[in-house]
């Protein structure tokens, strides 16, 4: 009997051993070759706990490059040179993408997790049936006040921007469409226009807001309003998180009558060699937990509903960030305009750009 436990004990080792052989195999064999994951995002705009906990749970050694703008992303994508098995465009980007064929259709049926986003963040006006994308991030653009040199409460409109006692300290966030565009909601335009005489007169509107700005930046916006070198900014609600919970004298509105609703997504690119690597990872970021987990170490709005209850309360109740659908109808998605028109966009603002300087 002891040699027949014996026996038994060692083909039990046996077996064991082979399976961890086996499982250091996958393990090797996943983190190397057409198992490694290339991921493209914008910079900073993940928690890189998530990264080492998802290569640890599936074995994918992940390479993450940033890009700066969406333009510079697509050109990467485009040229082809680096195999991108995942890339996080924001929303009128996925449609440019998709236009040009360089996006590979979605097996939704690999991303269960994709149950859990909420209903006003799915089958928007750029991929109705989210064939091509699913929501990572979403927010608003706003104005960022300092209490300090304004009165709590009294901007809420765009055309607040014009008031002359803000002559030299306004700091703006460096983006064509977005200045463009608060300018044209201040009178009422779409966003999205391509009505040439309406672009001109929200540019020379622009034109009359350009003593009152201190600069036109990318980043440093942030570091300046903490710092308290400015009186308003205007940026993004992610940046704005950021900056409120560093200074307690900064506030964040959505201005009157309304502004840009914008959607950041995962998209898996044509030229993707492991697309199996990109859904686990899609699926991985979805899930509630490690959706919160994200959320709040980058600052932004996750569309995954059912993350809200592992965040603190102080943030999922914030309707600076999380605003209520009332807010949100009045919000506006950019779309992707035609080179020309995204050319005109560009180039007035340029002129403004310059005329401020």
């Amino acid at each position: 009997m002891k040699k027949l436990l014996w026996g038994i004990s060692a083909i039990l080792l046996v077996c064991l051993g082979l399976w961890g052989l086996s499982n250091k195999l996958l393990q090797s064999s996943a983190a190397s070759g057409n198992h490694k994951l290339i991921i493209y995002n914008w910079g900073d705009y993940i928690d890189p706990d998530l990264i080492s906990k998802f290569e640890k749970q599936t074995g994918y050694r992940v390479t993450y490059q940033t890009f700066d703008s969406n333009e510079a992303m697509y050109t990467k994508i485009k040229q082809g040179g680096t195999a991108y098995d995942l890339a996080v465009p924001s929303e009128y980007m996925v449609t440019k993408l998709r236009k040009a064929g360089l996006l590979e259709k979605l097996d939704l049926s690999k991303i269960p997790n994709r149950k859990y986003l909420g209903k006003n963040f799915i089958h928007q006006s750029f991929d109705p049936q989210n064939e091509y994308s699913l929501p990572y991030f979403w927010g608003t653009l706003g104005i960022i006040y300092n209490d300090k040199f304004v009165k709590a409460g009294s901007i809420t409109s765009w055309n607040d921007l014009w008031n002359k006692k803000y002559r030299h300290n306004i700091l703006l966030v460096d983006s064509a469409r977005d200045i463009m565009g608060l300018s044209l909601a201040s009178l009422g335009y779409s966003m999205n226009t391509t009505n040439t005489i309406e672009l001109h007169l929200a540019k020379t509107k622009l034109d009359n807001l350009g003593s009152n700005v201190k600069a036109i930046i990318a980043d440093e916006l942030k570091m300046y309003m903490i710092q308290n070198e400015a009186a308003i900014g205007v940026t993004w609600s992610g940046e704005a998180s950021e900056m409120l919970a560093a200074n307690k004298h900064l506030h964040y509105v959505v201005p009157k009558p309304y502004s840009n609703l914008w959607f950041d997504n995962f998209v898996v690119p044509k030229t993707a060699k492991n697309p199996q690597a990109a859904y686990a990872f899609i699926n991985f970021m979805l899930d509630p937990k490690n959706a919160a987990q994200n959320a709040e170490y980058v600052g932004y709005a996750t569309p995954v509903e059912a993350a809200l209850k592992y965040l603190p309360k102080s943030v999922r109740d914030d309707k600076q960030f999380y605003p209520d659908r009332k807010l949100v109808k009045r919000l506006e998605v950019f779309k992707d305009l035609s080179k020309s028109k995204v050319q005109e966009y560009n180039d007035l603002f340029l002129e403004f750009k310059m005329y401020v300087h």
